[in-house]
């Protein structure tokens, strides 16, 4: 098979696949046919090839999928005027303390809040799928240790926990509410637009939408 057949497979299986698919998924497709260091290299040139349309192949943390622009969001949302739930501050903020100091505690994160944390608000992360527990610490009472999880990034089109927001400033690190309370705006964006996947009515799957969550 040479490299415009190779490259028109991958692109018919992303565009297909309800889920992002990992390099080794994708090797599956060639019956070992073609190494994995030749997918990989396919795979920024079906990037380029898709650079100047209304979707883009992007890399997350569960794997490889083709997703809306931001810039489309606009028109899709006229598919769905339906406004999106939004995530109170205190969620957010509990999110962000997560995210960039994890593993943490309920009490690490009552610490750096200054406030009690709802249990229902730790349960509405993880039901979104955002948090899990990883762990125990090794104290009394042995509290649940709290980490974001792959489906987060994905959420946030982030590949890994390094593509969030940088934290650095001249004075020293912000804490995490900090940090949050200078991208909150953004952070909440990213979370509407958070793109979802399709069937159309014949059965076959279509482009992620960028429906709201």
């Amino acid at each position: 098979m040479n490299t415009a057949d190779a490259k028109r497979v991958l692109e018919t299986a992303l565009i297909c696949s309800q889920q992002p698919l990992l390099v080794a998924d994708m090797v599956v497709l060639f019956s070992d046919a073609l190494e994995v260091d030749a997918i990989r290299d396919m795979l920024p040139e079906l990037q380029q090839e898709w650079s100047g349309r209304g979707v883009e192949l992007v890399e997350l943390a569960s794997g490889w999928r083709f997703q809306s622009r931001p810039e489309m969001r606009e028109y899709l949302d006229r598919l769905h005027p339906e406004k999106p739930p939004r995530y109170s501050r205190a969620t957010l903020e509990t999110l962000a303390i997560i995210a960039y100091r994890q593993p943490v505690t309920r009490g690490d994160i009552e610490d750096i809040r200054g406030v009690t944390v709802n249990s229902l608000l730790l349960k509405q992360l993880e039901d979104r799928g955002w948090i899990e527990v990883i762990g125990h610490r090794s104290t009394v009472g042995r509290p649940a240790l709290f980490a974001t999880t792959r489906h987060f990034l994905d959420d946030l089109g982030l590949a890994s926990l390094d593509q969030l927001p940088p934290m650095d400033t001249p004075g020293g690190q912000l804490d995490a509410v900090q940090a949050l309370a200078r991208t909150e705006s953004d952070l909440q964006a990213e979370l509407d637009m958070t793109p979802t996947d399709g069937t159309g009515a014949d059965g076959n799957t279509i482009f992620s939408t960028g429906t709201p969550i």
